[in-house]
């Protein structure tokens, strides 16, 4: 698969089959997002998969404030990837201030970035995934055990895809482009 196929053809995916995704492939796609760019090159972004069932159904069923959508695509994919940004790092300054007026946002900027590179790279492994944005930061945070300084930027569902979606509308070109 192509770049341009791989842009044009990856979906968000909520329904999955009962099929775990291989430890190889997980492996591949953090692999191939560890070359997404980043603040001053450090590398602040991580992945924390969560493939046992009670952790996952925990995060559900307790992290999601109340948006059962999202409680009903986590329990239907194989995995969670738990997108993290260790803070401090992305933004700032080796004094820890900042170094532009995005201030402490730049950080969530290349955990973007990065979480992109890992869904083109899941997509590109036959792996759907679906990032989710709503979800309780701190509930998350303590049933992984993660730090206080650990950032939970994005969930992404995983799995295999039960059937592909159709393209939903894109806007046009000249609805997106300005030229000065």
């Amino acid at each position: 698969m192509d770049f341009k196929e791989a842009v044009e053809s990856r979906r968000s995916i909520r329904k999955y089959t009962d099929q775990k995704v291989e430890r190889e492939k997980i492996e591949e796609i953090v692999r191939l997002a560890s070359f997404s760019p980043s603040w001053k090159n450090v590398q602040a972004t991580s992945f924390v998969v969560v493939e046992d069932e009670e952790i996952k159904s925990n995060i559900a069923a307790d992290c999601v404030l109340g948006f059962e959508y999202n409680t009903k695509t986590m329990n239907r994919a194989a995995a969670l990837a738990i997108v993290t940004v260790k803070h401090g790092l992305s933004g700032f300054e080796k004094d820890g201030s900042f170094s532009t007026s995005k201030e402490d946002r730049w950080e969530v900027f290349d955990a973007g970035i990065a979480t992109q590179t890992f869904c083109l790279a899941a997509h590109e492994q036959g792996i759907g995934t679906c990032v989710l944005g709503i979800f309780d930061e701190a509930k998350v945070r303590e049933v992984l055990g993660l730090s206080d300084d650990t950032v939970v930027a994005a969930i992404v569902t995983l799995g295999y895809a039960e059937k592909a979606p159709a393209m939903p509308p894109r806007k046009s070109v000249d609805e997106l482009l300005t030229i000065v």
